[in-house]
């Protein structure tokens, strides 16, 4: 990722062919040459983009990381055996009734702010520190929205620990990429000695799709930092978006892999019950045996069977319900090797598991009172995540028609705080309250009725649930057939009934895999070992770059008019190099052409604009920002002249851009050295 400095471009000219008529650049005012100073070669249209297949390193193996709000996780599989998914090792300590394949999100630093443990380890280490030593340790947990949600983030943004301590985001990033590093390299040797230390790993992170790009480049960052890979070996680190992986996973399942909730809806039987899955089996049996070029395609592909129900063409959605958001994504899957076309962006919010603790909390300080609350937080930050940790284990048993009271145990530091900051206990505090859904038992215990624990649930559950009818009611996803309910909180029975409810009233099959928790991890693997899997992707912004065209009255506004040696310019006009939702194929490059104007121009800078908005015109419309830029460093040409001939101040630098893949790749070119500069575009500096 290359930082530049906050400047225009200057002296350059663009356009679409090295052989068009230079027209030649005038100085600009001061706001010009802070916005943009490149003017076009010729008004003609950009040129058609190529496509170009990107050279794939080798390596041996590829991990993943499965970087979660609540829970994180890395599984691998050899090149040699690439759908053989190994899953680490089951984690040390951990909730009872809990599956160990993930270890929870939290992050624990010395008061020095070394690091000490992560995952289990660190919630149980910190639990069992004396409340007074507490307070000098640096607890981090569900810290992964915090990058999302950041309107200014950047490579000094700080995140702030359990105990009100704040420290550089970028460290706490590193500190745990670096913890899954040395575990899953720690396993490779131990199952594979001979396996070569160098160029071996190609590894994978995950990230929410709805991130925005300067989140995704953060995660880079960190991974740079943790040692992951280098930066001259950035093609070793893929960056997957998480409803995409788990798409990927999902095309390859069975149908004894999957839960249909409207099976058990119209049965009334448990979910994934073996008379429907048998059913849909012998359907998709049949249909196979109608038509011989589905079971071709099948074949070939090697998508599961599931797929026999749907046909090469038909489209469907994923769900990602995350710890801290639900991320959509709509496919349709092409023939012949059972490749797949977004079809629509990205989309989603912050919809996820975090929601609940964050209702429970609020339903908390309804009764002991919001001060009261934020005291023992800042205070007593251990016994606050005994909390949280007491609370989760009941929102995990949450089902819609459950009977029976849902006990919640107070640590005994929480009931002694509040005795000794009110002058009363926590049975008089519930009986004062307007709360009466919950009451004190004698066993030192929260009872919360089904209906209340519900209810907590429901501000984030009709999110998801607006979410993805909006994302239906688009005219581009028309005709999807199947929605897969995938991540942690789609475990809950009390989301899968609100949207089996709603949706599948809709004609909508909803499908749930039996490893629901696993499925990003696992498809970030196979995405890693062929991630041109997902073949054309969608643009979630427009892109371009700042120029000065020739100024034409009546269709270019007065104040953008500027005059200089006689020749009139409209300036900032924005050249567009792809534009919001354009379907983009991987590999495929919008390219440009630039010539510096001045003769022993050595350096380069061109400034790179996006927006929301598909049609804007100018990088001054409301909206449009600056959000990265690229540098080349010129060579001087032998003699004064590039290889091609021109006169000095005609050189060609071309530029590339890539967006078909899951990061924005730029490289330009100078043609008279063959000198070329690849960077992605740094959102992290502005």
């Amino acid at each position: 990722m290359l930082a530049v400095p906050e400047m225009g471009l200057q002296g350059l000219y663009i356009g679409s062919s090295p052989e068009r008529s230079p027209v030649p650049s005038p100085p600009g005012s001061p706001r010009t040459q802070e916005s943009c100073g490149i003017a076009p070669l010729t008004p003609s249209q950009s040129p058609k983009p190529e496509t170009r297949v990107p050279q794939q390193a080798p390596f041996s193996v590829v991990v993943a990381i499965d970087f979660g709000t609540t829970s994180s996780g890395y599984a691998f599989s050899f090149a040699s055996d690439p759908e053989a998914i190994h899953m680490m090792r089951k984690w040390e300590g951990g909730d009872p009734g809990v599956a160990h394949q993930k270890t929870p999100t939290c992050l624990l630093l010395t008061p020095e702010g070394a690091f000490h443990s992560f995952g289990y380890t660190a919630r149980d280490y910190y639990h069992d520190l004396d409340p007074e030593e507490a307070r000098d340790w640096l607890y981090f947990e569900k810290f992964k929205m915090k990058i999302h949600s950041t309107t200014d983030l950047t490579l000094k943004t700080q995140l702030e620990a359990v105990n009100g301590k704040k420290m550089p985001a970028l460290e706490v990033f590193a500190h745990a990429l670096r913890f899954f590093k040395e575990h899953a390299l720690q396993e490779l040797r131990e199952q594979c000695p001979s396996l070569p230390e160098k160029d071996t790993v190609r590894w994978v992170l995950t990230v929410p799709a709805i991130w925005k790009q300067p989140a995704k480049q953060f995660m880079r960052e960190a991974a740079y930092l943790a040692g992951l890979v280098s930066r001259e070996d950035a093609e070793q680190l893929l960056i997957a978006l998480e409803p995409e992986a788990a798409s990927v996973y999902c095309r390859k399942l069975r149908l004894h892999q999957l839960m249909d909730l409207s099976s058990r809806t119209q049965s009334g039987g448990r979910l994934g019950e073996r008379r429907s899955i048998d059913s849909s089996f012998r359907q998709a049996r049949e249909q196979l045996r109608r038509s011989r070029h589905s079971r071709t395609f099948l074949v070939e592909s090697g998508v599961g069977e599931l797929w026999a129900e749907l046909q090469a063409g038909d489209r469907y959605m994923v769900a990602d319900c995350g710890g801290g958001t639900v991320d959509l994504t709509v496919h349709q899957l092409e023939q012949p090797h059972g490749t797949l076309k977004e079809l629509y962006k990205a989309s989603g919010g912050p919809f996820g598991a975090v929601g609940v603790d964050l209702a429970f909390e609020q339903l908390l300080c309804r009764i002991f009172g919001e001060d009261f609350i934020a005291t023992f937080k800042r205070q007593r930050p251990a016994a606050w995540v005994d909390l949280t940790i007491a609370f989760e284990a009941r929102k995990r048993t949450a089902a819609p028609h459950r009977a029976g009271a849902l006990n919640i145990s107070l640590p005994f530091s929480f009931i002694d705080f509040y005795r000794k900051q009110r002058g009363h206990n926590v049975e008089t505090a519930l009986r004062r309250s307007s709360v009466n859904f919950v009451k004190w038992s004698s066993q030192g215990m929260l009872r919360m009725s089904c209906e209340a624990m519900n209810e907590l649930f429901q501000p984030t559950v009709n999110g998801i649930i607006q979410h993805i009818e909006a994302l239906l009611s688009r005219p581009e996803v028309q005709g999807v057939k199947l929605l897969f309910l995938v991540g942690g909180f789609a475990e809950s029975a009390v989301l899968q009934h609100a949207v089996q409810a709603v949706l599948g009233a809709r004609g909508l099959r909803v499908v749930v895999p039996h490893d629901v928790g696993l499925t990003i991890l696992k498809g970030a693997v196979l995405f890693g070992q062929a991630p041109g899997v997902v073949r054309v992707r969608r643009s979630p912004l427009t892109y371009g770059v700042g120029v000065l065209n020739r100024f034409v009255a009546g269709r270019h506004p007065p104040d953008k008019l500027l005059v200089r040696d006689g020749r009139r310019w409209c300036t900032d006009v924005f050249e567009r190099f792809v534009a919001a939702e354009q379907s983009v194929a991987l590999g495929e490059e919008v390219r440009r052409s630039y010539c510096p104007a001045r003769p022993g121009q050595r350096r380069v800078l061109i400034n790179l604009y996006c927006c929301a908005a598909e049609d804007a015109r100018f990088i001054t419309d409301p909206g449009v920002r600056k959000c990265g830029a690229l540098s080349l460093e010129l060579e001087p040409a032998d003699g004064g002249s590039d290889s091609s001939g021109a006169p000095p101040g005609r050189r060609e630098i071309r530029a590339a851009m890539q967006f078909g893949d899951t990061e924005i790749k730029v490289t330009a070119v100078d043609v008279s050295t063959n000198r070329s500069v690849r960077a992605a575009i740094d959102f992290l500096s502005n």
